[in-house]
């Protein structure tokens, strides 16, 4: 095979994170003796059962093979449901909104299952939990200003699938609220009949470069932020705002829109930056509620992106920490805490909560929210949970891990280790980091006493795994 032929495929199967294994029957006049006349191609963003056609692009060390989608020339069997969204396989988001939802829970079983199951092989899995809400699920998303392609069309919304430059105008996402799609058209129209530029990464200027935008779902509220260069002069920026405050304000929400922001970012990265935030009208956060208690949530604070998802999520970890209630946990660590959700949802349970986090906008969150919730059992502390867990006297009963994607550090992991705990809840949101953390702690003595799993983002490749491990 050639780098940058064009073959045809059969997905004999998706792995996580949706990476195809695709069948590919290699051309006569490219067969060697070596090859044979089948190869095995790796291509992302397929559904198992399509025959696709797809781009050679690279054969890496020990002859892994990978492609680039071009298209899907015969579909899965799988896919059985509506394309809900214009928006479908352009933009980078969604890859499993033509297989309706119990196909999409069933293959991200069987891809945790697969990464799982080698590792701990006597394995209780309990199952696999759906989304209370299938569609416009997500709490917050991140748009991007910029043009189609090349001197195109000015766009406001997410990267064109295998693009860095091209953005897609998302106008009719479904995985979203409608007033998510309302305050995107409304802010895109306003600067673009204004002409104002958007921000050239290259060349460092125009002005326009994301909106953000939160909306909780069980209390309705409403928070909007516009992130732009410093690039324009003070009182031209000031009358501009202020209209655009005008417009907003103006619009027809379901929430209740809590507050108005501006952040200004001149960073060289292609990333959301608090460089400076001014509220241009009402308050600088909105408020949630997760299975009774509140919690505070600001611009760029860390909260789980499927409000209703999240409290199953939550509910689970919480059963799994109890794990039958004969022995409620007296002292616990909540390591890689974010803004202490976990924490002071067992609070009510345990003599003392530590929560440990990196960030330290969200320790102060985490903080902030015990207070809302009337919770004097929680501490909150900032810092690496390779070098906190050195500083921590106490001795727990039980363990929360919570790590980022990469998964726990090699050596943090030996030193929670070294605590000598009866019970650890791990949760993941990449099974193939929690596939290796747990060859660790099983070594260590640890077993996996049972497992779920809570898809908090439907349509998508996502998935959240729960376990809990036992060394009794």
């Amino acid at each position: 095979m050639k780098k940058g032929n064009i073959y045809d495929g059969y997905v004999e199967k998706v792995e996580f994170p949706n990476r195809g294994y695709v069948r590919v029957t290699i051309p006569e006049e490219e067969r060697t003796p070596e090859s044979g006349d089948t190869a095995y191609v790796w291509v992302k963003n397929v559904i198992p059962g399509q025959t696709v056609r797809f781009r050679f692009t690279k054969r890496r060390s020990g002859g892994k093979m990978e492609g680039l989608l071009h298209e899907v020339l015969k579909p899965s069997d799988l896919e059985t449901s509506d394309v809900r969204c214009p928006h479908f396989g352009i933009c980078g988001g969604c890859v499993y909104q033509t297989v309706p939802e119990e196909k999409q829970l069933e293959i991200k079983k069987e891809q945790v299952l697969h990464l799982l199951e080698p590792v701990c092989p006597e394995l209780h899995f309990e199952g696999i939990y759906a989304s209370p809400d299938e569609h416009e699920y997500r709490n917050k998303m991140e748009y991007t200003f910029g043009d189609e392609c090349k001197d195109g069309p000015f766009a406001l919304g997410h990267h064109r699938r295998g693009g860095f430059y091209d953005i897609i105008t998302t106008d009719q996402c479904c995985i979203v609220n409608g007033d998510f799609r309302k305050v995107l058209r409304a802010t895109k129209e306003f600067f673009e009949k204004r002409q104002i530029p958007f921000y050239q990464k290259v060349q460092h200027t125009g002005y326009l470069r994301h909106l953000l935008v939160r909306r909780t779902a069980n209390t309705s509220q409403l928070l909007v932020d516009l992130v732009t260069s410093t690039n324009m002069a003070k009182e031209e920026e000031k009358a501009l705002l202020d209209e655009y405050v005008k417009e907003l304000r103006g619009l027809d929400l379901s929430a209740d829109l809590r507050g108005i922001l501006h952040t200004c970012n001149d960073s060289a990265a292609d990333v959301v930056k608090d460089e400076g935030t001014t509220v241009l009208f009402g308050e600088d956060y909105i408020t949630e509620e997760l299975l009774g208690l509140h919690f505070k949530i600001s611009p760029f604070s860390f909260f789980q992106t499927n409000s209703r998802g999240a409290e199953v999520l939550y509910g689970k970890v919480r059963e799994f920490a109890l794990d039958g209630g004969e022995v409620a946990p007296k002292t616990i660590f909540d390591l890689y805490s974010g803004t202490g959700t976990i924490a002071q949802i067992l609070a009510p349970v345990a003599e003392h909560v530590t929560g440990v986090e990196i960030v330290e906008e969200a320790v102060e969150a985490a903080k902030i929210n015990a207070g809302l919730n009337g919770l004097t059992n929680c501490d909150f502390i900032a810092g690496d949970v390779l070098k906190v867990v050195d500083e921590l006297t106490e001795k727990p009963d039980l363990i929360i891990l919570d790590p980022p994607r990469e998964g726990i550090h090699p050596k943090a992991i030996h030193k929670i280790i070294g605590f000598g705990v009866k019970r650890m809840v791990y949760v993941s949101c990449k099974p193939t980091s929690l596939a290796r953390d747990l060859e660790i702690l099983q070594k260590a003595g640890y077993r996996v006493k049972k497992t779920c799993c809570v898809d908090m983002f439907p349509s998508t490749a996502n998935i959240e795994t729960v376990c809990l491990l036992s060394n009794t």
